[in-house]
């Protein structure tokens, strides 16, 4: 067990590097790419990246543009990282293995140098050996509190033997053998069934506590002063992907994750394509005519007053921007839509070799679609500003001068296009290892293809002020809120000519580490329930994502003092911290792709928490199965303020469960894997999204004085958590997800008539809602007699029930990987990384769920064919998955 003391150390007086330290420190080639099998350890690659070893002579060359994207110092893949799904299992059975390996070296059926297959022995015995292997490895699994010793016998009586008669006489010996297992196996299952020996027992490893006493202990020791110290911590310094401050971070969450009792933690490295900004890199300016140039500000100003060095904030750019040096006249398109960009093409503007001025949000909330739509309506480059209308004033907001954003604030941001590729955009569909193939960064489907830089309304004022005259007014829901632009104009090719630049460093293979520790399940340790949150961010993310990761942290804190009292849920949990999620949802995403198999077998749900508290409004997203287990915790948990449950609350206001986007890190859970998956978190009328005010004294004085909300967040989490791990009956609801499926199929229906699809035949979509009502109806009648014959005894189960229980279980946990498009080719046509048919991102709102994705798209191409193809498949699939619940 890990000191806990190490949990109180302030990481936030680390010597970590400011921020010009840290973007021009890489340690050159030979310490870093093709190392081969010379590796510098952990410890002198964690004090290297900190600042704590090393002479300034020993740095890297400068690159070209003077940015020096920060490296570690050795080259050790995920493969070889501290955490593997390999290695926690190897852990969780090397007791056994180890008791099982010398009762077969006493049977002589392995050698007990090698630990393999004797090579004096027979082909036949060489095949048995490795049956044996097999059979064993099955009754390991069971987990029981022991094991029969079989007998061993030597003669020695070989040497006296003809040749033939050896031969004859070793297989009679391994029949013997085989008969007398399958005896003992026999013998063990019937004490099984018989009740002698119980299914569970703390000789397992843990105990088993009353459940209510579990979550009353939860609930009653949350503590808001710890998450408050743990976010001190955490915004202390930046902590953008791929730097000395994520890095950091990421060992200061480690030591957390020890300290509360994980197991197996460590840091799973990818690498990865990111991107870097240039002091110098970025422009935009007017440069023609003359008496009007002018240049813009583009970084924020100071928010510290007097900044320490760890303090110093994060330069402004797009992640995953293309690079580029371009010129052309101004053009304002409102929000950027594809619908914005068709209006100034109908008013005859001309958008040819433009600079594109939009703004945030609107009617298309993503902003590397708006770069997108831009692109293919001819721009030479995009600019997209944070409007106060939109993302700046709020009326009676406790912030200066009335507003979230300041008029300097930033809204940063990635503009990789994460509704058509999520993850390392080099290596889609698969994890981003040192030797995996890369793509090329050209045309590729993940990327846009023409330069964009984020700007604040002070100096998008500006741009907006010289527009005057040039093109057309705009109509009034074309206005923004910039003050002092007496009238709006659209711009055109007569407009002021703007250059702008952004050069920038780009990075094929930087490394980021994602954070990973579990809690092995005492019924079913290889069932697993994943719980998730981003570490990264722009700059300091104090609401983003540091509420969450401080929310995470206390959880685990929690959970370890229950485990230092010797508990264990019934299906293991795994806690993670993800990196590299402000740049495409990386991290979560190659996670995944690496490990699709574990996924696929034993993911039981994920459990997202990106945002955690940024006001007082409960939300939550996910798949239709967590509506039953949600309402529980909503009932038991109640708003600090209003004297309600948040049940009471949820109902009130008419909220419900909504559908997952591609926002966080539940994207290729959902969408890649399968795994039922939940964002949960506390909205509230805005803050200082993606910008270095997004600091701690921001949420400590106006986000969450009190950190009350942070609390019941954390009960909140947790509860669900044990709801999902640590209940008998995993309480997905099927019969609501039924429910739910028959009013998608009528969304959709709606949505292609409304697009010309009249002639479109949704009767086997249909048909196959109604099969899975039925079959998740009388799956779930299992339930109540489950209920009745064990609390109807007393509380007692037999074995032989717990079996039909965890089969059951297992069933439902499975539904969701059923709903897969796993064929070979499969996938959404154009998205293939995508494989869920009723879930996915829209392909044209990024942010924004879709339900069966593949028809829409169909329906957005006019593709008629293609979508009554799409409908059949995702009816047979629904089908298919309904009816495995029952067999």
């Amino acid at each position: 067990m890990s000191d806990k003391k190490t949990a109180d150390v302030d990481y936030a007086h680390l010597p970590i590097p400011t921020y010009e330290e840290a973007t021009s420190s890489r340690p050159t080639s030979s310490q870093s790419y093709h190392q081969g099998t010379q590796e510098i350890n952990d410890n002198a690659e964690r004090e290297g990246l900190l600042g704590q070893s090393g002479r300034a002579g020993e740095r890297g060359e400068s690159r070209h543009g003077g940015y020096r994207p920060p490296m570690v110092g050795s080259e050790r893949s995920s493969i070889d990282s501290e955490f593997s799904f390999e290695s926690l299992e190897r852990d969780n059975r090397n007791a056994e293995d180890e008791e099982l390996r010398r009762e077969m070296f006493e049977m002589e059926v392995l050698d007990a140098e090698s630990g393999q297959a004797s090579s004096q022995t027979s082909p036949m015995r060489h095949r048995f050996s490795k049956r044996l292997n097999s059979i064993t490895n099955t009754l390991s699994s069971i987990h029981l509190p022991f094991r029969m010793r079989m007998p061993s016998f030597s003669f020695d009586i070989w040497s006296r033997m003809p040749p033939w008669m050896v031969e004859y006489s070793v297989r009679v010996r391994v029949l013997a053998r085989f008969l007398g297992l399958i005896l003992v196996m026999l013998v063990v299952y019937a004490l099984f069934v018989t009740e002698i020996f119980p299914f569970r027992n703390a000789a397992m490893g843990g105990q088993m506590y009353d459940p209510e006493s579990v979550r009353s202990f939860v609930q009653g020791n949350v503590d808001e002063h710890q998450i408050r110290k743990y976010l001190s911590n955490l915004t202390g310094y930046d902590r953008m992907a791929g730097t000395e401050g994520s890095y950091a971070s990421a060992l200061y969450v480690e030591e957390l994750f020890r300290a509360g009792n994980l197991e197996g933690v460590g840091l799973d490295r990818y690498q990865v394509y990111l991107n870097f900004p240039r002091k110098d890199g970025r422009r935009v300016a007017i440069i023609e005519p003359p008496e009007l140039a002018w240049e813009a500000v583009i970084e924020e100003e100071s928010v510290y007053e007097h900044p320490t060095p760890q303090q110093q904030q994060t330069m402004v750019f797009h992640g995953h921007s293309r690079a580029g040096n371009v010129t052309g006249p101004l053009v304002y398109a409102n929000y950027g839509s594809r619908e914005d960009f068709e209006t100034l093409k109908e008013n005859g503007v001309d958008l040819k070799g433009t600079i594109v001025l939009v703004r945030y949000y609107g009617t298309q909330g993503d902003r590397a679609l708006k770069v997108r739509a831009a692109e293919l309506a001819g721009a030479a480059g995009c600019i997209i500003y944070s409007d106060p209308a939109e993302d700046g004033f709020r009326k009676g907001a406790a912030w200066p001068d009335g507003r979230w954003r300041p008029s300097d604030g930033v809204q940063r941001g990635a503009v990789s296009l994460m509704s058509w590729v999520v993850g390392d955009v080099l290596t889609p569909g698969y994890g981003s290892l040192p030797d995996a193939d890369r793509i090329s960064k050209n045309n590729n489907p993940g990327l846009v293809n023409i330069p964009s830089i984020p700007l604040a309304w002070r100096d998008a004022q500006k741009l907006l002020q010289v527009l005057k005259g040039h093109g057309h007014k705009v109509t009034d829901d074309w206005v923004g809120g910039v003050p002092d632009i007496k009238e709006w104009w659209s711009g055109d090719q007569s407009s002021p000519i703007i250059h702008l630049m952004n050069e920038q460093d780009e990075i094929d293979k930087q490394p980021i580490y994602n954070v990973v520790g579990k809690i092995t399940g005492l019924e079913q340790p290889s069932k697993t329930v994943y719980v998730g949150n981003h570490r990264d961010s722009w700059c300091f993310g104090a609401t983003d994502p540091g509420s969450g990761t401080a929310v995470m942290l206390e959880v685990i804190r929690i959970f370890g003092e229950l485990r230092d009292l010797g508990w264990r849920p019934m299906r293991s949990i795994v806690f993670n911290s993800w990196d590299a999620e402000e740049y495409n949802l990386i991290g979560s995403t190659e996670f995944v792709e690496s490990n699709l198999e574990y996924l696929h077998r034993d993911g039981i749900a994920y459990l997202n928490v990106d945002v955690a508290v940024a006001g007082s409004d409960f939300e939550a997203a996910g798949s239709p199965v967590f509506r039953k287990s949600l309402g529980h915790v909503l009932d038991r948990t109640s708003d600090p303020f209003k004297n309600k449950t948040l049940r009471a609350i949820w109902e009130e206001t008419g909220r419900d469960l909504g559908g997952l986007g591609a926002g966080s890190d539940y994207v290729a859970f959902q969408d890649i894997a399968g795994t039922s998956s939940i964002d949960i978190r506390f909205s509230g009328p805005g803050f200082p999204y993606h910008s270095c005010y997004d600091s701690f004294e921001w949420m400590d004085k106006f986000g969450d004085p009190g950190f009350q909300y942070h609390k019941i967040l954390a009960q909140v989490w947790a509860l669900l958590i044990l709801e999902i791990a640590d209940t008998p009956v995993l309480p997905f609801d099927m019969f609501g997800y039924a429910v739910a499926v028959g009013k998608y199929i009528e969304d959709v229906q709606v949505y292609a008539y409304s697009n010309m699809g009249g002639g479109l035949n949704f009767a086997p979509l249909r048909e196959a809602a109604e099969v899975m009502a039925k079959n998740t109806e009388t799956f779930e009648a299992w339930e109540m007699a489950w209920v009745q014959e064990v609390y109807g005894s007393g509380g007692f189960e037999s074995n032989v029930i717990a079996i039909q229980r965890m089969s059951r279980n297992t069933r439902m946990a499975q539904f969701e990987t059923d709903l897969l498009d796993l064929l070979p080719g499969g996938g959404l046509p154009g998205r293939e990384q995508f494989k869920h048919v009723i879930f996915a991102p829209q392909a044209w709102s990024g942010y924004d769920e879709a339900f069966f994705p593949g028809i829409r798209d169909a329906v957005d191409a006019r593709d008629w064919p293609l979508a009554q193809k799409q409908i059949q498949k995702a009816a047979d699939l629904i089908r298919s998955a309904s009816e495995k619940l029952i067999l």
